[in-house]
């Protein structure tokens, strides 16, 4: 998750479920297929690897750096493997070469686009394991899922891996500003999924209210996944702070999760959620000790398999 800029160029779009195509997990009809279950090890694994690049790459995975287009030609090399249609979007930011990394599952309505997405790099500081490798990471595993289960989605599915979003929400800008008005209007929806595994972690749903085109369905439908689970997540406006803003400024509904960053847990999510009342969700966040080491597994389990039921139920 980026530092802090203002959004300027955010419109304030009222969008309901309704106009968006998309309906809450809860209204589902009975032949909608249920998402696997996500292996917490294998999601832990990528995050080993991503750790691995940075340390062999000066400790990074930044924008411009040898660190980030090693950990894109990895991901990449893992998608192409299983079936996906890949391409690299290259663009320049603040002198370098930037890349995002798009990967399309074949087969569903490609007129109807579900996109999913979270940026993939991380800040000079450190190898950012949980800002942003436990969302890229995430990403990764429904994606190799998708393939594995052989889902037939009726939506087209697309996968998304973003670059210099600590710059400035850079690589989502250029893709988002990229498309023409058709493309545009062929994406459904944008699910945004940046820090999965914060070490002292909250449970964070887009607010459908509070983002300027938040969906109503997709925050219900992730809602009802943590409901199931036993979790009472709190609302959050993210704003400008993440990818999907730039899908949000273009009128494309949107909505994600957020394990939190430097803001501080209060006794009262501490005593629904566990963890230490008084200290940031990710007291590494932005440093060099957002490591392998500064993830919580059960966070990191819970919010893939959440992302895996949002996939699977919103692209039906």
């Amino acid at each position: 998750m980026k530092l802090r800029f203002p959004l300027s160029a955010v419109c304030t779009l009222a969008v309901t479920a309704a106009l968006t195509g998309l309906t809450p997990a809860h209204a589902a009809g009975p032949t909608t297929q249920a998402a696997p279950d996500i292996a917490v090890s294998a999601v832990q694994a990528d995050l080993t690897q991503l750790q691995s690049i940075a340390t062999a790459n000066g400790g990074n995975r930044a924008h411009g750096r040898p660190g980030y287009k090693a950990s894109v030609d990895w991901i990449k090399s893992k998608l192409d493997a299983a079936g996906y249609t890949t391409r690299v979007q290259t663009f320049t930011s603040n002198g370098a070469t930037g890349y995002n990394l798009i990967a399309d599952w074949p087969g569903g309505d490609t007129n109807n686009v579900l996109m999913v997405g979270g940026h993939l790099d991380s800040v000079t500081a450190g190898p950012g394991i949980n800002d942003n490798g436990s969302g890229s990471a995430t990403l990764l595993e429904v994606a190799l899922s998708v393939a594995r289960s052989g889902y037939q989605p009726t939506k087209h599915l697309r996968f998304a891996w973003w670059g210099a979003e600590e710059l400035g929400l850079v690589g989502s800008t250029r893709y988002v500003n990229s498309l023409t008005t058709t493309e545009r209007a062929k994406i459904d929806a944008y699910l945004n999924f940046d820090m999965t595994g914060s070490p002292n972690p909250g449970y964070f749903v887009y607010s459908s209210s509070g983002e300027p085109t938040g969906s109503a369905a997709i925050e219900a439908t992730l809602n009802d996944y943590y409901a199931g689970i036993g979790i009472d997540t709190d609302p959050i406006t993210v704003g400008g702070r993440s990818d999907h803003a730039a899908f949000s400024a273009a009128g494309i509904p949107t909505g994600g999760t957020f394990s939190g960053a430097e803001g501080i847990k209060t006794s009262t999510q501490a005593a629904k959620w566990g963890g230490t009342a008084g200290r940031a969700y990710d007291p590494c966040y932005h440093r060099s000790c957002d490591t392998t080491s500064n993830i919580n597994a059960t966070a990191l389990d819970r919010n893939a398999d959440a992302v895996a039921h949002a996939v699977w139920t919103l692209s039906q």
